[in-house]
């Protein structure tokens, strides 16, 4: 039985197809404890637990009818008869001796290489060869199937809550329910179906391929004329130029309980906390090339966070809304964050009367034609500068073939215009921000890098210590 790509799907299969530097999947990096009894970790237990995991109906055992979007003919989510494990679940080693250097070289090298879209659209490799021996689970997911469902489908496939589970159980439903309130929870259950076949299809499955292949048409012509008339472009950086396909990855490591501490004696949210140490991040890294930027533009991108997303579209809501300036020129990090905890403040309150693009509503259009225009808008060039996206987070310890996961590492696309893409999770106490930048654009990565690390270690040391936080008190900038 056949299940029909959404307008949503469709438009991330485009980009992709018009731009041949944007890879447009999704992926994660997951560093494990050694396996218990030192032994190595066992490739064939894990694909079979995939394969058991997966199901007969999951959209995940399923490929396109083919490889591209066509304007008369669509391709359809079919059944493969060639879905073999083997080839989507495999094994490498990490060159000697395995420490962070090697890990980012060749994690910026796997995000290299798209999807082959003649088979199912993601892939897993189990990484051997981290130093303590250590290992990994890395895998990549194309973005026309992982909103929702089918995204923790693959992480439910390949992790546990507990060391050693029984073979068959998959902990989808038992890591749902601990994600947090229904409403948070519909991120899982409401937006996409991969566990069998009456969910299987995508946000918007009965829609005809004729009728997605009119939304795609309406959506290309209504998102250029939004972006020529009625949104203001960012101001340029070095990070916004055309870009190769080449990856170039980094991460940053913080403590979440420090993360929190700065949000509880500085006011604002964790959000804001996040948002202002890349914004000091940024500042140390255009001042290291010698160059002048006062404001970025960075934006949400919208497939990822699709149920915030959608509601805010469904009630008329400002494209603006997803867009947050970010304020490079305080160097005071007191002042630096106050600024941008009221920017953020204002945004979510929709008082974003002030700054540009204006108003830009979508009263009267259908759903479908709403998700694919924002999604184009999400990776138009010139829109914003930067692309950071605060991604969900397990709250319980996670496990693989009975070893304990110790880091995990996200990923989220690039194309051409936007250098520099970051995506934030949390997991088990760390606040983990991972860095996905152009190969030739970024050599200096690092320097980026270092200056999130640093602009957070700075928001960190204006917090009250925390043996004296019961004597003294800051008003905060709002709960």
């Amino acid at each position: 039985m056949r299940s029909y790509l959404s307008p949503l799907d469709a438009a991330f299969l485009e980009i992709e197809e018009s731009d041949e530097t944007a890879h447009m999947q999704i992926g994660c990096a997951m560093i494990f404890d050694p396996v218990p009894g030192g032994d190595r970790p066992s490739l064939e237990r894990l694909r079979e637990r995939v394969r058991v995991r997966l199901g007969e109906g999951s959209i995940l055992r399923r490929r396109l009818s083919m490889p591209r979007v066509d304007q008369l003919s669509l391709p359809v989510w079919l059944p493969d008869p060639d879905f073999d494990i083997g080839q989507l679940v495999r094994r490498a080693t990490l060159p000697e001796p395995g420490g962070e250097g090697e890990l980012t070289d060749w994690l910026g090298d796997y995000f290299s290489h798209r999807l082959d879209r003649t088979r199912p659209l993601w892939e897993v490799t189990l990484l051997e060869g981290l130093e303590g021996n250590r290992w990994a689970l890395v895998f990549k997911v194309h973005h026309c199937l992982i909103d929702g469902i089918s995204g923790a489908m693959i992480v439910a496939a390949l992790l546990d809550v507990e060391p050693e589970p029984e073979e068959a159980k998959a902990p989808l439903e038992e890591m749902a329910s601990l994600v947090g309130e229904d409403s948070e929870r519909g991120v899982l259950t409401q937006r996409r179906g991969a566990v069998g076949e009456a969910a299987g299809g995508g946000i918007d499955g009965p829609i005809h391929p004729r009728r997605v292949a009119s939304i795609l048409s309406q959506s290309r012509r209504m998102a250029e004329t939004l972006a020529a008339e009625e949104l203001m472009p960012a101001q340029q950086t070095s990070l916004n130029r055309p870009i190769g396909a080449s990856r170039r990855v980094a991460t940053v490591e913080v403590p979440s309980e420090d993360l929190a501490r700065v949000q509880q004696d500085l006011g604002g949210t964790v959000d804001d906390v996040v948002f202002a140490a890349v914004a000091g991040g940024l500042r140390r890294f255009f001042e290291s090339r010698g160059e002048k930027v006062g404001r970025v533009l960075s934006m949400e991108p919208v497939g990822l966070r699709l149920r915030h997303a959608s509601e805010s579209l469904s009630r008329g809501n400002r494209v603006s809304a997803l867009l947050l300036d970010l304020d490079l020129a305080e160097a005071d990090p007191r002042s630096h964050y106050r600024r941008i905890s009221a920017a953020a403040s204002a945004l979510n309150e929709g008082n974003v009367e002030e700054r540009p693009p204006g108003p830009v509503r979508f009263a009267g259009l259908a759903p479908p034609l709403v998700q694919s225009v924002v999604a184009r808008l999400a990776y138009m060039p010139g829109l914003f500068n930067v692309a950071i996206t605060h991604l969900p987070s397990s709250p319980i310890t996670l496990y693989s073939l009975g070893a304990i996961m110790r880091r995990t590492f996200p990923v989220v696309p690039i194309c051409s215009g936007y250098a520099v893409s970051i995506a934030v999770t949390d997991y088990d106490g760390k606040t983990i921000f991972g860095l996905n930048a152009d190969r030739d654009s970024v050599p200096d990565l690092e320097v980026l890098r270092a200056g999130i690390e640093d602009a957070f270690a700075e928001l960190r040391d204006l917090c009250v210590p925390v043996k004296t936080r019961d004597l003294v008190s800051e008003p905060g900038l709002r709960s």
